[in-house]
């Protein structure tokens, strides 16, 4: 058309340009740069003498019609990558929207229902998988959505099991382990993903925010149970408390009176004080039950006077070593006195849950030792016993409100309330009860240190109330 409406080199060569653009806009680079060689013949072809031959008579020619290829070929590259990064670009921008949509229909679901199985449903529908699978590597359980044809929960399982990501591009299944915190929560695998180098890794991110989310509320759910379950039992304890002091106390009595009307056999009066002494320890037992039932609700409020810790502990330890003969139980003391302003009722209670734990949780005939020392301005107790120790894992938790760690449970009954409560009881008082790491009293056993702080000479007067 140019060349029949006679038009010049330059002009035809700009409206060439024209054409190499919108081909480099609408194809790919190679078919782009054959249109501008194509192009650059023409002009040649067509336009520069000698016209319809590829010889060129002038040296100026030569250099127009190179520098004509070189910007066709330079504009192809440009507008190539521009328009490639346009594409990339409408790519993330769906995928951005399909993400919303799924994060959007995630968090809408409601906890107390099948969460996760819902959750794998919701990514196989908005982003058009054939099969979805979650791992849960918490509870060892998985959710699946579609019909796999590849095996995708058996691959989903083996990524949480060998912790690595795995891509299949051939069969278009890709997997991916879920962590949070650094901890291997489980993992999620898709078959038919399509662009998964720009989804795969957000989708993840997504899963693995919804296992948290599960893990949460499961966790939340255990909490309340536990603590309407504690409120039942307290209520229990405290009924049966109350219901066994009345009794109690009118068998302390009877066995009492049986022993002082006399004319007993030598024998019915062992049974007679016998039967005394068991009802008073069951009375002081059930007052100990209620006591700790109370604390666990309450702020503990000691009532402070002058207490010599040094002789209560001498007491406690001569208690101990007559209840429980068949354990070696012993006395170190560092001093021979030990004044502090404590509730001696409540001091002897958080005591008496150390030597209880260290006497139940070790085996007859083993030791266990008691120590008196000053640190400081403190008075610190040490109850040791000897035996396997706390597991490394459980230590930083035993202090915690029912907590009980897995061999205790098997070795005796109890509530997870001792130890929390003897840390409240020592906390009122200005000190603190931890577990030892490595027993000061001897190289293997389990060690716990309580401390209270020493009484100045110019504190507070006996019977002052905190």
């Amino acid at each position: 058309m140019c060349f029949g409406l006679r038009v010049d080199l330059t002009v035809t060569g700009f409206l060439y340009l024209i054409i190499v653009v919108l081909q480099s806009l609408i194809g790919d680079f190679v078919s782009s740069v054959v249109v501008s060689v194509i192009a650059d013949l023409c002009l040649n072809y067509f336009f520069v003498p000698p016209i319809f031959s590829f010889r060129v008579s002038d040296s100026s020619d030569i250099w127009a019609l190179i520098a004509f290829l070189v910007t066709g070929l330079v504009i192809t590259r440009l507008t190539t990558r521009v328009h490639r990064e346009m594409q990339v670009s409408e790519r993330q921008r769906r995928e951005m929207k399909l993400l919303y949509e799924l994060a959007q229909r995630l968090f809408a679901l409601d906890p107390r229902e099948p969460m996760l199985t819902k959750s794998v449903a919701h990514f196989r529908e908005v982003f058009g998988l054939r099969a979805g699978c979650l791992y849960d590597g918490m509870n060892a359980e998985l959710h699946c959505d579609g019909d796999s044809q590849t095996g995708l929960a058996d691959r989903t399982r083996a990524a949480y099991l060998s912790q690595q990501d795995s891509d299949d591009p051939a069969s278009a299944v890709f997997t991916r382990v879920l962590r949070a915190a650094g901890n291997t929560m489980g993992a999620i695998g898709f078959e038919g993903l399509r662009d998964a180098d720009l989804t795969a890794g957000p989708l993840a991110e997504l899963a693995a925010a919804m296992l948290e989310r599960a893990r949460v509320f499961r966790d939340a759910s255990h909490a309340s149970a536990a603590a309407q379950a504690e409120v039942f039992r307290g209520a229990i304890l405290d009924a049966l408390a109350h219901e066994f002091k009345t009794p109690l106390a009118t068998i302390v009595a009877a066995a009492g009176g049986l022993r002082e009307t006399g004319g007993l056999r030598p024998e019915q009066l062992e049974l007679a004080e016998m039967a005394e002494a068991e009802a008073s320890k069951l009375g002081r037992l059930t007052s100990r039950l209620l006591r700790i039932a109370r604390l666990d609700r309450e702020e503990v409020k000691p009532q402070l006077e002058l207490t010599d810790v040094a002789e209560l502990v001498i007491h406690l330890a001569d208690e101990y070593a007559e209840r429980w003969s068949d354990r070696k139980l012993s006395l170190t003391k560092a001093v021979t006195s030990a004044e502090v302003l404590a509730d001696a009722e409540l001091l002897q209670l958080a005591l008496r849950q150390l030597l209880d734990n260290a006497c139940r949780y070790s085996c007859a005939g083993s030791a266990i030792k008691i120590g008196i020392d000053l640190e400081d301005e403190f008075v610190a107790l040490r109850v040791w016993n000897q035996g396997r120790p706390i597991a490394a894992s459980e230590r930083a938790r035993i202090f915690e409100r029912f907590y009980r760690g897995a061999e205790t449970r098997q070795v005796a009954a109890g509530s997870g309330l001792g130890l929390y409560v003897a840390r409240k009881i020592a906390q009122a008082h200005g000190g603190s009860l931890d577990l030892e790491s490595d027993g000061p009293l001897d190289s293997e056993g389990t060690s716990f240190r309580l401390t209270i702080p020493i009484a100045k000479s110019d504190s507070g007067q006996a019977g002052k109330t905190a």
